[in-house]
């Protein structure tokens, strides 16, 4: 929040502003977009004065993964990056996480049948999820407070349940990130003054996947262990379900068109939620809304297990947007209706 006036001063001095004429583009005028450089110094500080050690997250990688996705989100805000080197530094950064710090799943915890792995296949789905969830916050963030708000429910929840287990490092991390966003979203909420960029929705999303990572290690059966939370798994699903559904929603789409699964579009759950003529604060309340309920109904269910509970998600995740379709088309033709009576 302090220094946030600042990144405003030094952006309209330099003019370093918004493409404001990209297509997907939501405003008519320029708009900074560095204010994940404000969240990246607030989480960072916040790390180091407080010295968050923890013996089962090695916060040396982690900083280090931060600060390479910082530098390359800070270009890309400035310059731009091409997508082949963002998915390379990506799983670069990924790599570092997994290879040299252990931040990796051990097990598939019984989804499909399915409990030992490999090293191989643990380190090669965990890199792949890392990269998942990195790259759906940043596709999320298309509208005032989206990502930021995901963000602090994402990561609040992970901090109450890190808490309730009495895994209190992990849920310092968490609270700090949510800290740093919530002093963001003070310029973020319309009417935005700034933008958090590439730079702040590549390092929530890299938080987020840690978090996730670590939150369903830390309750996976083991012959000393019994988990604090059941079906951790399907929480987590139902936990990070707004960016994952999405990202998985439009990948799906541009493939099934023939075009690259990369190509730019206004498709998202939330172009399509503004469409039906909200504001984007109220498309911000209405998306954060089913992610909580969905996290509560999880938590309500968990005897279910993991591949029940995962099914209900994505069938209620089905159901939504089946729902804003209907409203879309029932919209398109009265509209059409409407301008044939003038016609």
């Amino acid at each position: 929040m302090l220094s946030i006036p600042s990144i405003l001063h030094v952006a309209r001095t330099r003019h370093l502003y918004d493409d404001v004429g990209h297509f997907r583009k939501q405003h008519d005028h320029g708009i900074p977009r560095l204010g994940g450089v404000a969240i990246f110094a607030s989480f960072t500080i916040t790390l180091l004065l407080f010295s968050m050690i923890d013996k089962n997250l090695p916060v040396s990688y982690l900083l280090t993964s931060s600060i390479v996705l910082f530098a390359m989100g800070l270009k890309d805000d400035l310059s731009g990056v091409n997508s082949s080197t963002k998915f390379l530094i990506q799983f670069f950064v990924a790599a570092i996480l997994v290879l040299l710090g252990d931040i990796r799943f051990t097990s598939m915890y019984g989804i499909f049948g399915v409990y030992e792995i490999s090293y191989v296949v643990s380190a090669i789905v965990s890199i792949l999820f890392i990269m998942l969830i990195v790259n759906a916050f940043n596709l999320i963030d298309g509208i005032d407070g989206l990502a930021g708000t995901t963000c602090i429910v994402v990561n609040g929840t992970f901090t109450i349940l890190f808490i309730y287990m009495k895994h209190y490092e992990l849920a310092a991390i968490s609270l700090a990130i949510v800290g740093a966003v919530i002093g963001f979203l003070r310029y973020n909420f319309t009417p935005a003054k700034i933008f958090m960029g590439d730079t702040g929705s590549l390092l929530i999303g890299l938080i987020s996947a840690i978090m996730a990572v670590k939150f369903i290690e830390a309750n996976k059966f083991t012959g000393h262990n019994q988990p604090a939370i059941l079906s951790a798994p399907a929480l987590t699903f139902a936990i990070l379900i707004g960016p994952i559904f999405d990202t998985l929603r439009v990948f799906i789409l541009r493939i099934s068109k023939g075009i690259s699964p990369f190509t730019a579009d206004r498709n998202h759950i939330h172009h399509r939620v503004l469409r039906l003529g909200f504001t984007h604060v109220q498309a911000t309340l209405i998306l954060v809304s089913i992610n909580i309920i969905t996290i509560v109904m999880v938590l309500l269910f968990s005897q279910l297990g993991n591949f029940g509970l995962m099914a209900l998600i994505f069938i209620n995740s089905l159901v939504f947007n089946w729902g804003i379709t209907i409203c879309l088309r029932s919209k398109e033709r009265d509209g059409f209706a409407f301008r044939n009576m003038f016609a």
